[in-house]
């Protein structure tokens, strides 16, 4: 592979003592950070590129095809233990060598999912080609290369290898292989990803670590099935993991209900009744509870300045201020101006 940006990716050595720098996310909430070659002079952006690339991804010597024009933006946010990043930039290839992957500290599974564009994922002497409606994983304490031979848009998410090791899952074997995200569980997941990222900037902190939670899952079962051990019990966790999603997406709706998401979802409401009937609540009360613990924690976080507490019942989709006030006190045993006189 060429090395187009040797001069700056030796600064970049230089930078972090040789030792990767683990993927920076917001400590407190999960917005957005981003960075873009459009704020500095074309000259500059190529090595810039790639000392960004370096920095961020824990470790990556790009390479621009010898390129000298080049412009790149980053976007960064996490979902509890996930990061996810949206990247576009004109072609590129990043490596990353047994040396770089020794200087680790962080062990990741990284899903590409482009958006615009395809990717090839190298590793473990397999070759995995994605575009737009597919998306690979890989793992980042091995060797590989990633090829991105046009103009693209990824949605690049980190899980870290902890959480998805183990279950019976030979991880080796699923690396560097496409996933179809145009039908079953593959769909939900990458549909899970794109979703996850667009709302991060609207979620609380316990939301987005709620959301990274159901994205590990989600990548845990299309995972399982591309190993050959789909089961029923995955099937009906695929179902009850759309649910969630479609009720976090809605909750907000006051026409939520049982038969919006068996539209929605084109299912009977039997199917979904049974993907809750292990839950501690069924799901309409499931979808209450969603409702009532948003309200919780909006009474909590602002206090007596915060917004009227009818205003906040109606944005959190209850239809009425009675019903939400009697709600309310069933389930904390006190009156939402109570409850926020107390915190």
């Amino acid at each position: 592979m060429s090395d187009g940006c040797t001069k700056s990716q030796g600064a970049a050595h230089n930078a972090v003592t040789m030792h990767a720098t683990p993927p920076v996310a917001p400590a407190r909430t999960p917005a957005a950070q981003a960075m873009s070659t459009d704020d500095f002079a074309p000259r500059e952006r190529a090595p810039l590129w790639c000392e960004w690339v370096w920095k961020h991804f824990g470790g990556l010597r790009s390479d621009l095809y010898g390129d000298t024009d080049f412009d790149g933006h980053l976007s960064t946010g996490r979902a509890g233990d996930l990061i996810l990043t949206r990247l576009e930039a004109n072609r590129h290839r990043v490596v990353r060598t047994l040396d770089m992957v020794r200087a680790s500290e962080e062990s990741y599974l990284k899903i590409v999912a482009p958006l615009r564009g395809r990717a090839g994922v190298e590793q473990s002497g397999r070759q995995a080609w994605v575009g737009h409606g597919a998306w690979t994983i890989y793992d980042t304490t091995a060797d590989y290369l990633i090829a991105n031979p046009e103009r693209v848009e990824h949605l690049i998410v980190m899980v870290p290898k902890s959480q998805l090791a183990g279950q019976g899952l030979r991880l080796e074997h699923l690396m560097a292989r496409p996933i179809n995200g145009q039908s079953g569980i593959g769909r939900v997941a990458l549909t899970t990803m794109r979703s996850t990222f667009e709302e991060l900037p609207h979620m609380s902190a316990d939301a987005a670590r709620g959301a990274g939670e159901l994205l590990t899952q989600l990548v845990r079962l299309s995972l399982t099935e591309l190993a050959g051990l789909h089961t029923p019990l995955t099937q009906r966790e695929a179902l009850k993991d759309r649910i969630r999603q479609y009720v976090a997406l809605h909750l907000r709706d006051p026409q939520l209900s049982v038969e919006q998401i068996a539209t929605a979802l084109n299912c009977s409401k039997r199917h979904l009744y049974n993907a809750f009937a292990e839950e501690v609540h069924p799901l309409a009360s499931y979808i209450q509870h969603q409702r009532l613990d948003a309200c919780l924690r909006e009474l909590q976080q602002v206090g007596s300045a915060g917004r009227p507490i009818t205003e906040i019942a109606l944005h959190w989709g209850f239809n009425s201020p009675s019903h939400f006030s009697r709600v309310f006190r069933e389930h904390t045993g006190l009156s939402p101006s109570e409850f926020r006189q107390q915190h």
